[in-house]
């Protein structure tokens, strides 16, 4: 199904006071997707690269002067070309600061607009209906402009007219030079079309138009066809009803319709089929099967003005100019009607493996969105592999898509879990709680069928197979040689029930990425009063911490691992949340005896590490001597 994304403001407008237009004549896409030229309605010519929204040029006429014809970009000289006061055709580059100092050329002719297909020559269009093309046109700017419509005409879009309430269509051809006039059906009497848009392919024009009385029809011309006689009848066009839009009380005021492919048509200033009265939307329809696919309500006015370049639209609304990425993959019916049971993972692949993906960060988020709505709401429909996809590309984050952490744990989809903990900046507290009430619960045997980050298997892979061999010494401190008050330099003990981990594998790599995540003691700790398993989880932190530091444990540079801290942190988070409930259990008094000693054995090599303190800081002021021979002792006091 089409689908439109999370929108993002371009640039702000100015429109009339009374709000009749938006103050924007054209949008016209520059060198490549991401670059687009607006031309406001008085004086203005800005460049913006879509993505950072971010102005790139700006070129302003003089006062008492005004644009009147939307900017395009000519890409085979890489300059601008547009129109002022109606005859002066000016043409600059990027780098041109001032466009009085720029190239500029007056015709004889009134130009109704310039138009310019990407790759091609630009194609000026005068008022009275001639075609000239640009450098044709430049090499004797005064030539005479023959009028090819009737005195009562007048250019409504393209090369249609409007004559006495009938509407007609021109098609130029350039070479050979040839003209062709068609009359189009008439809708009610009183009643013109609000807006036209067209098309091109195998040879033939799609003209779209849109009635104020929701009717959008479709005619196709030939480009072929001969060329019609001068004072010869226009012939009249065929047409079909495309759409009966919705149309609610009286008739469309500023609505506007264009072409997106072979099937899906934009709508903007047409009522929502379920939306209430009074709110306007911007939606995509696919024509073939007759349904709505999609829909955005948008804020403020709408001039009904829309623009497509490259899978992104357009609008102008109240004081703002949108941005709206969408996409029209090829419908089934099945697909179009909703009732499709699984996503075709090629409807996200090429979006998801496009070198631009930050660009695309709205879309991402509200495809996500998408599947996440739709897996809720179906239990039958599920994409792991899609959604692991989306975590993946780091354009997601927790608030874009709230519900995405809690339908992996639904789902039981453990690797998604990981990835979300591991991508996620954002997730909230009660979140990373029911994450680590879920991993306890999990079943060792179901827990290991999970596939998970490989990096993060390998660090409790090494962690854990020294379960085998012995305990070395622990910051240079045997924890238990302190019961004593005595220490041994290089004793090692056999290992203790406390040193052998109380979970399988891969639960205690999902253990890990709790205790990696981002959170703020005074919101997480609420959440832990309910934990029922913190015995268990006690015993592996205990496990943790003390693999983690002993002396002789391998540093594991690049793999995923909780630092000390983290783990200790949690130590003290779970004994706040559960200190009454451990001290009154039996079963905890052996853990409980176990951390305190361990505790003291810590303090009691920090108290170490202090007493030496000043005399470490002395070696560092020492000088080297530099000439020490092939061997030699050197004898140094601490005082």
């Amino acid at each position: 199904m089409a689908a439109l994304y999370e929108g993002y403001t371009l640039c702000g407008l100015a429109p009339a006071q009374n709000l009749s237009n938006s103050g924007i004549q054209g949008i016209e896409e520059e060198r490549d997707s991401d670059h687009v030229v607006v031309t406001d309605s008085t004086r203005s010519v800005m460049l913006y690269k879509v993505s950072d929204q971010k102005p790139l040029g700006s070129w302003t006429v003089k006062q008492g002067q005004n644009l009147t014809c939307p900017a395009v970009f000519n890409s085979q000289t890489k300059e601008y070309v547009a129109v002022s006061d109606n005859k002066v055709i000016r043409i600059w580059k990027e780098e041109d600061i001032l466009l009085d100092k720029a190239f500029k050329a007056t015709v004889s002719s009134d130009v109704w607009r310039v138009h310019c297909v990407h790759g091609g020559e630009p194609v000026v269009l005068f008022q009275r209906g001639a075609v000239r093309l640009l450098d044709s046109l430049l090499a004797a700017p005064q030539q005479p402009i023959n009028e090819v419509l009737a005195e009562e005409e007048a250019i409504r879009s393209l090369l249609l007219s409007l004559n006495k309430g009938d509407n007609f269509l021109y098609v130029q051809r350039l070479n050979p030079n040839t003209l062709q006039r068609y009359r189009l059906e008439k809708e009610e009497p009183g009643i013109s079309p609000l807006s036209f848009s067209a098309s091109f392919r195998d040879q033939h024009i799609r003209l779209l138009y849109l009635y104020p009385n929701g009717h959008m029809y479709q005619s196709v011309v030939s480009v072929r066809g001969p060329g019609a006689e001068e004072g010869a009848q226009a012939l009249p066009l065929p047409r079909s009803l495309l759409l009966a839009l919705p149309v609610s009380e009286g008739l469309l005021e500023a609505a506007s319709a264009l072409v997106l492919d072979e099937a899906h048509v934009a709508v903007v200033g047409v009522p929502h089929p379920s939306a209430g009265a009074g709110k306007d939307f911007l939606c995509i329809w696919n024509a073939n099967f007759q349904t709505l696919q999609a829909g955005k309500e948008m804020a403020g006015k709408i001039y009904g003005q829309l623009w497509s370049y490259s899978n992104k639209l357009f609008i102008p609304h109240g004081k703002t100019l949108s941005v709206i990425p969408y996409e029209c993959p090829k419908s089934s019916l099945a697909s179009a009607l909703g009732k499709l049971r699984q996503a075709q993972a090629e409807e996200v692949e090429g979006l998801l493996s496009r070198v631009d993906i930050q660009v695309l960060q709205p879309s991402v988020g509200q495809l996500a969105a998408t599947l996440v709505s739709r897996s809720l709401a179906d239990p039958a429909f599920y994409t792991p592999t899609t959604l692991a996809q989306i975590v993946h590309t780091q354009c997601l984050c927790h608030s874009v898509c709230p519900d995405l952490v809690l339908l992996a744990l639904e789902r039981k989809d453990y690797f998604l879990c990981q990835l979300c903990l591991q991508f996620f900046p954002d997730i909230p507290e009660a979140v990373t709680c029911a994450c680590l009430k879920a991993f306890i619960s999990i079943p060792d045997v179901d827990a290991e069928k999970a596939s998970l980050d490989p990096d993060s298997i390998s660090f409790m892979e090494t962690l854990m197979s020294r379960e085998c061999g012995q305990v070395g010494l622990q910051n240079g401190f045997s924890p238990t040689s302190f019961e004593g008050g005595h220490s041994e330099d290089k004793e090692t003990t056999p290992i203790p029930p406390e040193q052998i981990c109380p979970v399988g594998l891969h639960k205690a790599v999902l253990l890990n990425e709790v205790l990696q995540t981002a959170y703020s003691d005074t919101f997480l700790l609420p959440h832990l009063k309910d934990l029922c398993s913190q015995h268990l989880f006690l015993q592996y932190l205990q496990f943790l911490y003390q693999r983690c530091s002993q002396d002789s444990f391998p540093q594991m540079h690049g793999l995923r691992s909780p630092s000390l801290n983290q783990i200790m942190d949690w130590v003290c988070l779970v004994l706040d949340a559960h200190f009454t409930v451990l001290v009154m259990t039996p079963e905890a008094k052996g853990l409980l005896l176990n951390l305190h000693s361990f505790v003291k054995s810590q303090v009691r090599l920090v108290s170490e590490l202090g007493k030496i303190e000043g005399s470490l800081q002395e070696l560092n002021k020492m000088k080297v001597k530099k000439d020490v021979g092939q061997y030699s002792i050197e004898v140094i006091e601490l005082f």
